[in-house]
């Protein structure tokens, strides 16, 4: 990997291609770089100029006085690999391609062309960003080379000068994509005096990706939380060690993918692969590691700057206390905290004691704690949230405020900024009128998030226990190790070992391997289970029928019975009718008779195997359960609600592989029906314990068996009550094609 200092942190730039005229691109990113005062040397390069805009140019990057670390390109894209190739002769070390016309444009040159681009940055050793890139800013350096009209700021500063301090480890990154989108977040978080440390903008990355930018920008001390705008990754193998890089850091990755439409998903031999998905990959990816996922623009400024506000102190759980002197804004700003997943307990009884005798007698001390204006004119919201927050049940505090006058906060402005140190628990204001700019800086300066928006105000708090919770489990083994090292270990923490799945028996996996090897492209029920049954994930089939008179000598005698055609070439029985159900064993022969009739019909030239003749499963919650090759990816686990009917409930969790017992659980938590697995109306709880267990084994077998494996469908599989297990109704395996 290139050394990206001089890319982000260069002592000087030159920019090739400067320009007089500020109605064309490379005339505006000369005058947005010339009105900032770049701490480094700026050296304007034009061929056909001696001066631009007022300064001194330069006819090439080598005539330039002195030494340049970073060129930036804006020029054709014809000659863009040719200038390369001259900087790096001059000694440039990093440069930023702006130019458009490469691989985003039809045809093949454009494409050819980004090639030479990336070709040349590895055998030059250069650091390229590019090319379509709308460019980047260091705001401590006050770097702004782009042409984005975001950074046209006048005489405002980039960065609030009260958030400059070097003991500021709340600043903001920005890693998109897309220039517009990337230079917007700046724009929309300059008026929440929001400060930002970096924006960068990738383009088509021919060389660096957006995870390598996000990988440096972690080293930087000031950097406190990343936001990304994501439309893919091209080397999917950086996520991982970059997520958890952030999460060892305690620094937040928030996270806008494209892709939530799932229009012109393949239609898929299994129920598995149609319903995973590359958008629901991505998701299943950023719950592993901890990504929070943004909405939009606003949405991810307001995550952003709760966790730059308070990043040092997550609340340490979901319970709120809410102060208001509005009693409809408090209930509105209490029902939005139960929509984000938080809890608003009633205050203890020594908390609401203290508070009492500073309410009116239509105020009330429950929570929300409705103080009335009365309480506001005579404490404040400082002293209110101090009292709130010392509640032991309440793990943070939200204020609902008016900040359209700043009178009153003018005369509290000591005492907020005193709880914006002292408080050990998160404190946020909501203001339902728009805020005053000068209310703005004092909350800005006392460390307290404002925000105008309820519903982002009480996600954002969710996020930051969310993260705070899911940290502290990712550390667990850190800590244990750093308990138990002498006392003259480094004083770097160890990293966590990366996620393996548990060794299998031999015997098992052996076992497994033969059938599988044995096998065709596709395993229907019996041969699937034949596979499954060394990993307990299901017993092995009994023996087929090839007759009518077989089928009613298999069935039982005591209850009734199931039949399923078992062939490669039909996946979906139930399509085909090639499924009986229910039969009593009198039935048998003739239920035989009409499904592998119903079979040929189906599909004429299908290869039956014969058909299996097992008792009916009892009762249960049914469940899709599956394992999909996500290309990017590779193996997903996928559970869903509503076994053959999942397609219409799409009540479905992913999660990358391998998966053990808590991440199982966590898995069946995020189904959005997670509740029909509790006892309800009296009906037995279901039993999440066999069904975890059944997942983490599943993961095994696919794990153990990848190279062989691409899509695995166990649907149904029913749920029994607590302590009965789970039976597996149906099993398909779809081996790889190509390894």
């Amino acid at each position: 990997m290139v050394n990206l200092d001089p890319l982000f942190s260069p002592g000087s730039v030159a920019l090739v291609g400067a320009a007089d005229d500020n109605d064309i691109l490379r005339g505006r990113i000369t005058a947005v770089m010339r009105q900032h005062d770049f701490a480094g040397a700026f050296y304007p390069v034009s061929r056909s100029s001696e001066t631009v805009q007022g300064l001194k140019a330069y006819p090439s990057v080598a005539e330039c006085p002195g030494p340049v670390d970073l060129a930036v390109l804006i020029i054709p894209a014809e000659v863009v690999a040719e200038e390369m190739e001259r900087c790096a002769e001059a000694g440039v070390k990093a440069v930023l391609v702006l130019a458009s016309g490469f691989a985003e444009e039809p045809g093949e040159r454009g494409a050819e062309m980004q090639a030479r681009v990336r070709e040349l940055a590895e055998r030059l050793g250069l650091a390229v960003l590019g090319p379509n890139s709308e460019g980047l800013a260091n705001l401590s350096t006050k770097l702004c080379a782009t042409f984005s009209p975001a950074m046209e700021t006048g005489d405002e500063p980039l960065v609030p000068p009260w958030r400059t301090s070097e003991d500021d480890h709340g600043h903001v990154a920005v890693v998109s994509q897309s220039g517009g989108v990337g230079f917007s977040f700046y724009d929309r978080g300059r008026p929440q005096l929001l400060p930002f440390s970096h924006i960068v903008t990738t383009g088509n990355e021919a060389s660096l990706e957006s995870l390598h930018v996000v990988d440096h920008l972690l080293d930087d001390a000031a950097t406190g939380v990343i936001m990304m705008f994501m439309e893919d990754i091209k080397t999917p193998e950086l996520l991982q060690p970059v997520a958890e890089k952030a999460l060892r850091a305690g620094k937040p990755l928030i996270v806008a993918k494209l892709g939530r439409s799932e229009a012109g998903v393949r239609a898929a031999q299994s129920h598995t692969g149609a319903l995973a998905g590359s958008y629901r990959s991505y998701l299943a990816m950023f719950r592993r590691f901890g990504i929070i996922e943004g909405r939009d623009q606003d949405h991810m400024v307001d995550l952003a700057h709760g966790f730059s506000c308070l990043g040092g102190r997550l609340p340490a759980g979901d319970r709120v206390g809410i102060f208001t002197a509005s009693g409809g804004n408090g209930g509105w700003m209490a029902d939005a905290a139960v929509d984000a997943g938080l809890s608003v307990p009633e205050l203890d009884a020594a908390t609401r004691a203290r508070i009492d005798p500073h309410l009116p007698a239509y105020g009330t001390s429950q929570n929300p704690v409705d103080g009335t204006a009365q309480v506001i004119r005579q404490l404040g919201y400082a002293a209110m949230i101090e009292m709130i927050a010392q509640s032991p049940s309440v793990d943070a505090v939200i204020a609902v405020t008016t900040a359209r006058n700043p009178t009153g906060w003018r005369r509290e402005q000591d005492e907020l900024m005193r709880i914006g140190r002292e408080l050990g628990k998160p404190a946020l204001l909501w203001s339902y009128t728009l805020p005053n700019p000068a209310v703005r800086e004092i909350a800005s300066r006392a460390g307290l998030p404002l925000y105008t928006n309820l519903r982002n105000c009480t996600e954002t708090l969710a996020a930051m226990a969310g993260y705070r919770a899911f940290r502290e489990e990712f550390l667990k083994p850190v800590a244990v190790a750093a308990e138990t090292a002498p006392e003259t270990a480094p004083e770097t923490a160890p990293e966590t070992a990366p996620e393996t799945a548990p060794e299998t028996a031999p015997g098992p996996r052996a076992e497994a391997e033969a059938v599988l090897a044995a096998a065709g492209p596709l395993l229907p029920e019996a041969e699937a289970r034949a596979a499954l049954a060394p990993y307990g994930i299901c017993p092995a089939a009994g023996p087929l029928a090839t007759t009518a008179e077989e089928a009613a000598r298999l069935a039982p005698a005591d209850g009734p019975a199931v039949l399923k055609v078992q062939s490669p070439d039909i996946p979906h029985k139930t399509e085909a009718g090639a499924l009986a159900i229910g039969v009593a064993k009198s039935e048998a022969a003739a239920a035989y008779t009409r499904i592998t009739d119903a079979a040929q019909v189906y599909a004429p030239l299908a290869d039956i195997q014969g058909v299996l003749v097992e008792p009916m499963a009892p009762p249960g919650l049914e469940v899709i359960l599956g394992i999909n090759r996500d290309a990017q990816f590779g193996l997903m686990l996928l559970l869903g609600l509503g076994g053959i009917h999942v397609e219409a409930l799409d009540d479905v969790a992913l999660s990358p592989l391998p998966l053990d017992e808590r991440q199982a659980r966590a898995l069946i938590s995020d189904l959005k029906g997670a509740r029909l697995f509790e006892s309800l109306r009296g009906a037995p709880a279901a039993d999440v314990d066999a069904l975890s267990d059944l997942m983490v084994n599943l993961s095994r077998f696919a794990t153990d068996h990848a190279e062989h494996i691409d899509e695995i469908d166990l649907n149904p599989v029913r749920v029994h009550a607590a302590g009965q297990g789970v039976s597996v109704l149906d099993a398909l395996i779809i081996q790889r094609s190509e390894p």
